[in-house]
């Protein structure tokens, strides 16, 4: 497993360094060090490893989202409450719609099967879109109207909302039926976590005033620590009430990062999100090279062109559904083809779920694995290079922020 470690640190680090040199998106050379690293091109990595790798990806993206919640502005988020709830269902949902009127037409499979794919497909990347968005809350660009926010709360949500779907769709594709519950844990879920997430957030917080009361105060390293462990423990409680009620642990993560930041002087929250920006400079290696390991390069050869259009047709559905989020909105054009160009990437959800149907032995399991692994080498980068690219033209600065 040492060995592993080393080649994704070691590599993927330079594989990054290398893209950044050719004005290319990090990730895009953390993501290929992956697939060539993988188990299906040249197999250096431990068996060890890649069994634990998805509580590994869920680990690094546990540390941005702490990050995310740190920086986030809840009266800026307040700002733009209605279009940020629209973006974490509206746009997946028009690209599902995409695939079921679509996907039948182009790729020549039935209507569940095309919203199994649809589902699988529909999820907007937070590993890649979350830490874009807090780089530019940190410089200041598009801040005046809450954009970053807006993005990153519904890209926090758009998860869920999706994963319940593909729940039901997948029973519905094995000759069960869509349950009215179902769709209900939706909100449940969006709901509890917040609160789950803002109790223990105020929690902490009063743990941490009253050491410092008394005099035992907590340096900051052991306060990240410690956020660290109720974090993971958040993501447990998901897991241990499955079945009973829906709750999602990355909101909860979330909104106690917020509480804890709300609640804390700025120097501690500022000082807290400092110290998880510099863990995420390890995790994100960690992650991405991991997501890219996931992806078997095979079955993009099977995917073949009629997959590519199919995509594309998906993202201009998806595109629609973002511009509706902006209706009535003061954002301009600039501004709405940037939060359009923000929601293209796909991988993590992708990656964790795009091998479901196959393993659960429906038809359709086959093609919606390809579709997923091209859709994740052609959109996590073309979405990347999209907001890396814009943000400076499409968005303006904060001016006490300006150079």
């Amino acid at each position: 497993m040492l060995t592993s470690l080393a080649f994704i640190f070691l590599v993927g680090l330079s594989m990054a360094a290398i893209c950044q040199k050719i004005k290319l998106p990090r990730i895009i050379g953390m993501l290929i060090t992956g697939i060539v690293l993988g188990p299906y091109v040249l197999d250096l990595l431990d068996p060890s490893i890649l069994s634990i790798s998805a509580d590994l990806r869920q680990m690094a993206l546990i540390i941005i989202l702490l990050k995310a919640g740190l920086s986030l502005n809840i009266e800026d988020l307040k700002k733009v409450g209605r279009p940020a709830i629209m973006m974490s269902c509206v746009p997946a949902s028009f690209e599902i719609l995409g695939f079921f009127l679509c996907a039948p037409y182009i790729l020549g499979i039935d209507r569940i099967s095309a919203a199994v794919m649809g589902s699988v497909l529909a999820a907007v990347s937070p590993a890649v879109v979350v830490p874009r968005m807090v780089t530019l809350m940190e410089k200041g660009y598009g801040t005046q109207k809450s954009i970053p926010q807006m993005i990153m709360a519904g890209a926090s949500c758009d998860d869920i909302f999706v994963i319940v779907l593909f729940t039901t769709f997948t029973g519905m594709a094995q000759g069960g039926s869509a349950n009215f519950m179902d769709f209900l844990n939706i909100p449940i879920s969006i709901i509890l976590g917040i609160v789950l997430g803002a109790v223990t957030g105020y929690l902490l917080s009063w743990f941490f005033e009253t050491a410092y009361a008394r005099k035992h105060y907590v340096r900051n390293s052991m306060k990240v620590i410690i956020v660290l462990g109720i974090s993971f423990l958040l993501m447990a409680i998901e897991t241990w009430l499955e079945g009973i009620v829906a709750v999602s642990g990355l909101l909860a993560i979330v909104s106690m990062a917020c509480v804890i930041k709300l609640k804390s002087t700025s120097f501690v929250s500022k000082r807290l999100s400092e110290k998880f920006g510099k863990l995420w400079l390890a995790a994100e290696v960690l992650l991405f090279v991991l997501v890219g390991a996931a992806v078997d390069i095979r079955y993009t050869l099977d995917a073949g062109v009629a997959a590519i259009l199919m995509i594309f047709v998906a993202l201009l559905f998806r595109s629609v559904g973002v511009l509706v989020c902006m209706l009535k909105t003061p954002l301009s054009k600039k501004e709405r083809l940037f939060c359009v160009i923000a929601y293209l990437p796909k991988a993590t959800v992708q990656a964790a779920i795009g091998s479901v149907p196959l393993a659960m032995g429906l038809p359709c399991g086959q093609i919606v694995l390809s579709v997923a692994v091209l859709a994740i080498l052609i959109t996590a980068p073309l979405g990347a290079i999209g907001i890396d690219c814009t943000y400076q033209k499409f968005l303006q600065k904060e001016k006490h922020l300006v150079d």
